[in-house]
């Protein structure tokens, strides 16, 4: 009993102090609108008739989360009018972004995707993908910055255990709300959407509340405040700069050959996302040569806190950052399709929302939790390697529930209930291999994510937390976002089984990456073992 009671109080003091209760809702704040953006978005654009491959394509409105780090100085040091002054640096731009996104989703929800507003709807997508990725830049910083590093692996795991509540919310309500309001793959309803939307806006109040509850954190090291045409000169830089870059992409999207095998098309594709990107960088380069901004300035903002990792760590920082940029490339590619492959092996948005909105959300806050303890118990590098190796091990899970047969019944017999009487019950075996799969996917993910985010967390300094993490957790998602965007398109030309196989085959690589950074880079991570 004794145990059990120093248990429980532990588990207590750990997960319910002010810190970690603050973190719950904002990672709920986060969570929300990724579902929204991408799986919530995906099907609403299927059942309006969108093509698969134009869908998938969607998710590059995500981007905004692997380019964070460009305009992350701006979140760090920036105060914006009244705002800064009345809530502080880090509050200020979590309720800046939040309204925003509050607009993004009210644009979508009054854009209906048919027709030419297909382009309104990118627009209004896109708006929400930068916004929800400022409130990260924002998150990321208050967290670290809100409690000691020997306290960020179980933040990491109310953070996750939050985001996936909003994911909850935005993901299973999205589609309950839909199906209620008379959408369904058979008779697409617009309005059933536009309500559901706007609902998911009203929900996004709970994000400004917290932000207006939440105190500014202790640990928030202030930088020193330039004179605001400073400011202002960055920003300029900083908008010529994505001008630069869309509007590179749209000219080569006009130029280059558009061609039918998916390997060229996705090479094609990331040579013109790559010309874009090296553009929009010169752009910004030859402004700071000119004198737009700086030169001192420029260097502290955005030089500065890259240079403090190299430095921190030398050549090794290049397998860190490798680390870095592929540990989570199996399982995001994989979410990016997830909720279309459901829908095309016949699954109803009830039931793609009961299985992996609901429960399956559950099992990522546990294999979070769980995540978090082994972490502590074992150490972050091995945790790790756990949570990689189950991350790409389950999605050969999904190549079961393909070829799982329709109509055969595991159960079908009378059962006795009290007050209920008797009643004919029957599971379908393909509704089981869905509940293993999901659940189990979930719960991998959920693991590897909240021990991923400790990683990322220990790596970060103290006195550049907003562009540092940033960049990290771009990083983390730039390559996974670019091959998710050609998802689509290669399950067209090779179906689901060898797509799911060889999402299987490229993580498992980053297991000996795993092993070679624990046994060569020295980390100070919270409660590694050796």
């Amino acid at each position: 009993m004794t145990t059990s009671n120093s248990a429980f109080r532990t588990f207590a003091i750990t997960y319910f102090n002010r810190q970690a209760l603050s973190l719950l809702f904002l990672g709920f704040s986060a969570g929300v609108p990724i579902v929204l953006l991408l799986s919530s978005l995906g099907l609403w654009l299927r059942e309006a008739g969108i093509e698969r491959s134009t869908v998938t394509m969607f998710g590059y409105a995500g981007l905004g989360y692997s380019f964070k780090f460009i305009w992350s100085p701006l979140a760090d040091s920036l105060p914006l009018p009244i705002l800064t002054k009345w809530l502080g640096q880090r509050r200020a731009w979590l309720l800046f972004s939040q309204i925003l996104m509050i607009m993004a989703i009210i644009i979508m929800a009054m854009t209906n995707p048919q027709g030419e507003n297909l382009a309104i709807m990118a627009m209004g997508a896109v708006l929400l993908g930068f916004s929800a990725a400022t409130q990260d830049i924002a998150i990321d910083a208050y967290r670290i910055e809100s409690a000691p590093s020997d306290m960020q692996t179980a933040l990491s795991a109310t953070y996750v255990a939050g985001y996936r509540i909003g994911m909850i919310v935005s993901g299973a309500g999205a589609l309950y709300l839909a199906d209620f309001f008379g959408s369904t793959k058979e008779m697409y309803s617009y309005l059933a959407w536009q309500k559901t939307y706007l609902i998911m806006a009203c929900i996004m109040g709970v994000a400004v509340a917290t932000t207006l509850v939440i105190k500014e954190p202790k640990f928030y090291t202030k930088k020193e405040l330039r004179p605001t045409s400073d400011y202002l000169r960055l920003l300029l830089v900083f908008i010529c700069a994505i001008i630069s870059f869309i509007a590179t992409y749209r000219f080569l999207g006009g130029v280059l050959p558009k061609v039918d095998d998916v390997l060229a098309s996705f090479m094609i594709g990331s040579a013109r996302f790559l010309s874009s990107g090296v553009v929009a960088f010169g752009a910004g380069f030859m402004l700071v040569q000119f004198g737009v901004v700086d030169k001192k300035v420029a260097h502290e903002m955005w030089i500065r806190p890259l240079t403090d990792f190299f430095e921190r760590y030398g050549k090794k920082a290049l397998m860190l950052l490798a680390l870095i940029g592929l540990y989570r490339i199996s399982d995001i590619v994989v979410g990016n399709i997830s909720n279309i492959f459901y829908q095309d092996l016949g699954f109803s948005k009830s039931q793609i929302a009961t299985a992996v909105k609901t429960f399956g959300v559950i099992a990522a806050i546990g294999g979070g939790f769980f995540g978090g303890t082994i972490a502590q118990k074992i150490g972050v590098m091995k945790a790790m390697f756990v949570g990689a190796l189950l991350a790409c091990a389950t999605n050969l899970l999904f190549i079961m529930l393909f070829y799982t047969p329709t109509g055969v019944l595991l159960v079908d017999k009378i059962v006795s209930l009290p007050l209920l009487g008797e009643r004919l019950f029957h599971v379908e075996l393909k509704d089981v291999s869905l509940y293993v799969a999901v659940l189990t996917d979930n719960m991998a993910s959920g693991l590897a994510s909240a021990v991923f985010v400790a990683f990322l967390s220990a790596l970060t300094s103290i006195r550049f937390t907003a562009v540092q993490y940033a960049l990290f957790s771009s990083l983390m998602t730039l390559s996974p976002k670019i091959l998710g965007g050609y998802s689509g398109a290669i399950v067209d030309k090779i179906g689901y089984p060898k797509f799911f196989m060889i999402t299987f085959i490229i993580g498992l690589p980053i297991l000996y990456l795993i092993y070679m950074v624990h046994k060569k880079i020295p980390l100070q991570l919270p409660d590694d073992k050796k």
